[in-house]
């Protein structure tokens, strides 16, 4: 699932990932709420399913599957469910197997928020009074400093000297271009000879650069999580901790009017499916270190984001965007998976490495080009070509990651995974209908709406399969996506039918002109 751009609602989540590519990113950018309510309740199935996972205790029960854009009312209607059944400690099956451990298995129905927030309740597995559990949560509203540092983290060095050194670089290009132009004639003939005499050494020396350049690449290659991709890691996790403090005290600074309590009904279904979510993965180390602190703020933006030190922001326009609790856990899945993955260090590293290669290139841009406006124009163009050739590329990989291994840490949940597919056609559909243009996908940091569907639905299979091996129960009634995909046609029916109704009405109101005959 938008920083993790500057401070407009749709990139929240990216003022300093964009800037200076150093927080966690998201995955709501660009989300738009659907006003269209013709779907749902209208279009809605009834499937009846029970849950045998309460010792012997057999649940049946109506589920509607809503795959519209929500309403907020529903929070404050469904909150006071009765509890439905318990779990006993010990009636908690455990499966492990190479790749995935599972915990607390329960069934999920694709319900309002609210609602399933009294199941998530009445299914959370019953703790004993001395035992923590793995997932809990911290609740923290208080506002604090950041102490003061004993030195200043090394990211932060970098933001300082980013600036300066692309200052250097044209600075020292503008002077090799201005010494150039003071040598007289004879003298410029006699540095050119002097450059063929010694070709074979500059020769040597710009190898020996680029070999260093390429052995600090492969020495700082390492495993990414989970997934085992190698990528260039320049900045660890312990130089981003002070960084993200930084980042979580001007969050909270610029929201601390708009914080939910954690008595609101939306802040308590975020906090169980993140401690569902963190309790079903602890036997990946990487998500058992986090400490999770949720915070939802009263904003109508579609966003959502986790920076680094685990601290959690969702918005509520997200959670009146999402269909059901499948959805939501998703999201919050993928958004969890970028802090888990450590992919605001990865990108930052990265950042960093082409930074330092294309110094040399502005250098020679401002030695070379004759005006400082070509200079300019030139400076402009490798900034676009390195933004589109390795930028945004390189973000929509870490994007695709993360709904790979979001999908796979609801699927240990025991989500109905084949909802995450369902979410992002919403949005193509939300898109379409309020006639918003579409850019071309290379142009964007993320996935089109379109073809992260398309990527969800390749990996859903495989997610279905750890579902099963972790005994979760039987997923319910018919797939979302094809109740979808069949509400989506009645509607465009119903809107060519009125189009058509329209058009006739309109011609049956034209006056009739009888032109005299000659």
């Amino acid at each position: 699932m938008n920083a993790i751009c500057s401070l407009k609602i749709a990139g929240r989540n990216c003022i300093l990932f964009r800037l200076t590519s150093l927080a966690s990113q998201a995955k709501c950018n660009n989300l738009y709420r659907s006003s269209v309510e013709a779907l749902n309740g209208h279009h809605h199935i009834q499937v009846n399913h029970v849950v045998n996972k309460c010792q012997q205790l057999v649940i049946s029960s109506s589920t509607s599957y809503y795959f519209m854009i929500g309403s907020s009312n529903f929070y404050r209607k469904f909150i006071n469910k009765s509890r439905r059944c318990f779990l006993n400690a010990k009636n908690i099956e455990v499966c492990t197997n190479i790749h995935n451990s599972c915990r607390s298995p329960y069934f999920l129905a694709s319900k309002p928020l609210v609602e399933d927030l009294a199941l998530f309740r009445s299914l959370a597995p019953v703790q004993s009074p001395n035992r923590i559990p793995a997932w809990d949560v911290q609740i923290i509203r208080l506002f604090h400093t950041s102490s003061s540092f004993q030195a200043a983290p090394v990211p932060l060095l970098w933001i300082i000297l980013k600036p300066a050194q692309k200052l250097f670089a044209i600075i020292l290009g503008r002077s090799i271009r201005k010494w150039w132009k003071a040598l007289p004639p004879n003298k410029r003939e006699l540095f050119k000879e002097s450059v063929r005499k010694n070709k074979w050494k500059i020769v040597v020396g710009l190898c020996s650069l680029a070999v260093l350049f390429i052995m600090f690449y492969f020495t700082h290659l390492e495993e990414t999580p989970i997934t085992g991709r190698a990528r260039l890691l320049v900045f660890g996790k312990e130089h981003f901790m002070a960084l993200s403090e930084m980042e979580y005290d001007m969050w909270m600074e610029q929201f601390k009017n708009k914080m939910l309590s954690e008595i609101d009904p939306r802040y308590q279904v975020v906090k169980k499916v993140i401690g569902h979510l963190s309790e079903s993965n602890q036997d990946i180390p990487q998500v058992s270190e986090f400490k999770w602190v949720i915070h939802v703020v009263e904003e109508p933006g579609i966003n959502a984001f986790v920076l680094p030190n685990g601290q959690v922001f969702v918005f509520t326009g997200l959670l009146n965007a999402v269909s059901d609790i499948h959805q939501l856990s998703f999201i919050l899945g993928h958004e969890i998976a970028h802090a888990v993955l450590g992919h605001a260090a990865e990108k930052a590293s990265l950042v960093h490495f082409l930074d330092f290669l294309s110094l040399i290139l502005l250098t020679m841009i401002w030695a070379v080009c004759p005006r400082d406006s070509l200079a300019v124009v030139g400076q402009w163009i490798q900034t676009k070509l390195q933004e589109f050739m390795f930028d945004r590329p390189y973000n929509r990989t870490l994007e695709a990651e993360a709904d790979k291994v979001g999908l796979q840490f609801a699927a240990k949940a025991c989500v109905d995974v084949r909802a995450s597919s369902v979410f992002w056609q919403q949005m193509e559909l939300a898109e379409t209908i309020q006639g918003q243009r579409k850019l071309p996908e290379w142009l964007s940091t993320h996935p089109s709406h379109e073809n992260r569907a398309e990527h969800l639905d390749r990996l859903i299979p495989e997610a279905l399969k750890i579902r099963e091996n972790c005994n979760c129960p039987s997923l319910p009634g018919p797939d979302p996506r094809l109740i979808f995909k069949l509400n989506t046609h009645h509607l465009m029916e119903a809107s060519k039918d009125k189009e058509g109704q329209n058009a006739t009405e309109h011609d049956l109101a034209k006056p009739k002109v009888d032109f005299p005959s000659v």
